[in-house]
C-alpha cells in the first residue's frame, strides 16, 4: 500500500488520519501475523504506550482491526480486510503455532456454522486452531 491507501483506509472507517495514527496503522498493516500491544510497543518504541493503547482501542471500535484470544494470555490483533464489518459472517479461523507462538489469520477459511439449541444466540465467535506453522513444521521434520 502507498501513503494514500493508508489514509483512505482510515477515512473509510471514519478515523481522522493523524500522523501518529498513520504510523501505527502502517506498522500494523505490515505485520505478517497477528500482533499484541507489547509487540507493537517494541516495534514502535518511540510512540507513547498510552497513545498506542488508545489508538488500538479506537481502531478496534471502528472495526479497522479485530481481536483474537489465542489462549496466550495476551490479546492479539490483526488488520481487517477493507470490506470487513466484523459481523459473524466476516469471522475466520485463526492458527497459533505452539512452537514459535505466532498467530495467523486464515481469512480464506470461514468459521464452520454450528447448530445451537433453541434460544441460544451467538454474539461472538473465536475459533483458534493450534499446531505447528509452515516454518516450524519444516524444522520439526
Amino acid at each position: 500500500m502507498n501513503a494514500n491507501d493508508y489514509i483512505e483506509r482510515l477515512k473509510a472507517r471514519e478515523i481522522k488520519p493523524t500522523a501518529i495514527r498513520l504510523l501505527i496503522f502502517k506498522a500494523m498493516a505490515n505485520q505478517e501475523e497477528a500482533f499484541s500491544l507489547s509487540s507493537l510497543e517494541d516495534l514502535l518504541d518511540t510512540v507513547d504506550k498510552s497513545t498506542l493503547s488508545r489508538t488500538i482501542t479506537l481502531f478496534h471500535k471502528k472495526k479497522l482491526i479485530h481481536s483474537i484470544d489465542d489462549g496466550s494470555g495476551s490479546i492479539k490483533y490483526s488488520v481487517c480486510s477493507p470490506g470487513c464489518n466484523c459481523s459473524i459472517n466476516d469471522l475466520h479461523i485463526h492458527f497459533t503455532c505452539t512452537k514459535c507462538k505466532r498467530t495467523f489469520c486464515l481469512t480464506h477459511i470461514a468459521i464452520p456454522k454450528v447448530q445451537l439449541p433453541p434460544g441460544f444466540v451467538v454474539q461472538n465467535e473465536n475459533f483458534v486452531m493450534k499446531g505447528l506453522c509452515n516454518l516450524c513444521s519444516k524444522i520439526a521434520t
